[in-house]
Parts: structure tokens; C-alpha cells; sequence
């Protein structure tokens, strides 16, 4: 049985842990997160390297990342 934990993801793609990309891969000038994903390149370079315990702690910063990035959110 698989251990991913989906998440809401947009663009139509279920973001998991193991892969969080939703496919829109689009950068935040003020923050430098994903308007996707939350994530900054350099996280997303280092995302399969990373240990689980540090990728579950960041997947649970993702959704409020996006929020912000997208301008739903107070300023980061």
C-alpha cells in the first residue's frame, strides 16, 4: 500500500507527497515560491534528496505558499 498523502492540488493534477508539482511551474517575483506548487526552484531540485521527515514538513507549508503567490493570502 502506498504511503503518499494526496493534496489539493490545481491544474488537474493530485499533488502527494512523493510529488507535488501541479504542472503550472510559474514563480512569485516577491517570494520565489511556485504559484503551483509552493515550492522554490531550489527546493524543487532538492525535493527527491530530502530526507521524508523534511519533505512532509514542507508539503504541509505548500497550500498556504500557494495561497500567498497566487495574491490570496497576506504578503510572505
Amino acid at each position: 500500500m502506498s504511503s503518499e498523502k494526496p493534496v489539493a492540488g490545481e491544474g488537474g493534477r493530485a499533488v502527494t507527497e512523493k510529488d507535488p508539482c501541479t504542472g503550472v511551474c510559474r514563480f512569485d517575483g516577491r517570494s520565489g515560491w511556485c504559484v503551483g506548487c509552493g515550492r522554490t526552484s531550489s527546493e524543487i531540485r532538492a525535493w527527491r534528496k530530502m530526507t521524508p521527515c523534511r519533505r512532509t514538513a514542507l508539503a504541509r507549508e505548500l497550500p498556504r505558499r500557494v495561497r500567498q503567490a497566487s495574491g490570496e493570502g497576506a504578503a510572505p
